[in-house]
């Protein structure tokens, strides 16, 4: 419990301490192996998530011990408990690659590669999803903190949390956690599209 604790308060600070920071230009970092292939969507010690797809946009409610059965711990842990991987750890948080951005625990579109940008605040950074609906947004006052949490639209999933330091067009800042994101790598000249 201690550690939780002092993990959320360094995320907490790290996140706070990096508003104003961001940066337009890309990430000079070459993008990791692992955003060069397609990232595998969650499961659990069973087998694949059923819940998961790229093209169901239906909305799904589940119960937590179903998100508990499906997900690795490590996903559900933020995804399902709202905590918070540690700066600079992330697999995405420096990568280039082009593609789309799926939520890990249900395979909702959310961001394209084209609205990422370098923050050097540890996390992935966006400037706007990939539609409207893609995400949906919650007050956060915890860590004694005013903040916005974005959740996955499509099943709820704490994905990061919104700030107003990102840069133009919408000069909005999405930090999200890599441990709940999936990266589709673009095949084809219709780059952005919903399954690509």
């Amino acid at each position: 419990m201690l550690f939780r604790i002092v993990g959320l308060l360094l995320a907490a600070t790290c996140c706070f301490s990096c508003e104003g920071q961001a940066q337009t230009s890309p990430a000079k970092a070459k993008a990791s192996a692992a955003t060069k292939t397609a990232a595998k969507p969650a499961t659990s010690a069973t087998g694949r998530n059923p819940y998961y797809s790229r093209t169901d946009t239906t909305r799904l409610r589940l119960s937590d011990a179903q998100w508990k059965q499906v997900l690795t711990p490590e996903v559900y842990r933020v995804a399902r408990g709202k905590d918070t991987e540690r700066p600079f750890t992330g697999k995405y948080w420096n990568a280039e690659a082009k593609g789309t951005y799926y939520c890990a625990a249900c395979g909702n579109a959310l961001f394209r590669s084209t609205a990422k940008f370098a923050s050097e605040c540890g996390w992935p950074s966006f400037f706007e999803p990939l539609r409207t609906k893609a995400v949906r947004y919650e007050a956060d006052n915890t860590l004694g903190m005013e903040r916005t949490e974005v959740l996955c639209g499509r099943c709820d999933s704490h994905l990061g949390h919104i700030f107003n330091d990102g840069p133009p067009p919408t000069g909005q800042r999405y930090c999200m956690n890599s441990i709940v994101l999936d990266f589709v790598p673009s095949k084809s000249p219709a780059f952005g599209v919903l399954g690509n």
